[in-house]
């Protein structure tokens, strides 16, 4: 049990300190939901590309968030996976811009799912404090999100744009406010650490010259 925490402690740590990397990628989905909503009647093709763009970049950081990670246990090469499955996602669908809404539709149901659950395994080796749920709840809203566009894949570009928009903006918010809660216990781990030494290189408190007489004085008494 002891060495299982101390795992998942080691493995919270390496994550806090690839803290920033988790930030941007909540800055750049927000960005994106916001853009979307902002021009909701793009065209496909516009649509295609903001999307391809949006995924290598929120991908490179996944794996850069990830690979830290990955020396320390198993279950954080699975961040790595997600952003690989992102970057993969974008290059099918820069490579075919002649795709149609239906296919690209499916694509993005896919590559939620996905990715979802391979958050939502990942949070499960985070502690509480590190942020667990903040990280769970990005993956179950990426479920969430594929499952809706898989069931109804025929809702049209402009109801596909606003979808994809709000999915982006909420899942962004989670995984900025998952950076803060990792910067945070990063800097408290930090000033625990500088903190020990400055405790233990504390000199002992030297005994006053009147307490040493006054032993001094009981110890001829008692003689």
């Amino acid at each position: 049990m002891t060495s299982t925490t101390e795992r998942y402690d080691a493995l919270s740590d390496a994550l806090a300190a690839s803290w920033w990397a988790v930030g941007l990628r909540g800055i750049f989905g927000i960005a994106f939901g916001i853009i979307c909503l902002a021009v909701p009647g793009v065209a496909l093709f516009t649509l295609v590309l903001l999307f391809s763009a949006y995924m290598l970049v929120d991908g490179v950081f996944a794996i850069v968030a990830g690979v830290r990670q990955a020396s320390h246990g198993e279950r954080w090469g699975l961040l790595i996976l997600e952003g690989v499955v992102s970057i993969a996602a974008g290059v099918i669908a820069f490579l075919w811009p002649e795709i149609t809404l239906l296919v690209f539709m499916l694509l993005i149901a896919f590559w939620a799912i996905l990715s979802g659950f391979l958050m939502l395994s990942a949070a499960f080796s985070l502690n509480l404090e590190h942020g667990r749920w903040w990280l769970a709840l990005g993956g179950l809203a990426s479920i969430i999100f594929g499952i809706a566009l898989a069931i109804m894949p025929l809702v049209g570009a402009v109801v596909l744009t606003w979808w994809l928009g709000a999915y982006a903006i909420v899942f962004g918010i989670l995984l900025l406010v998952l950076a803060f809660q990792l910067h945070h216990r990063r800097d408290e781990v930090v000033r625990g650490t500088s903190a020990a030494p400055a405790a233990a290189e504390k000199p002992a408190p030297k005994r006053s010259t009147s307490t040493r007489r006054s032993g001094t004085s009981r110890a001829a008494k008692t003689s």
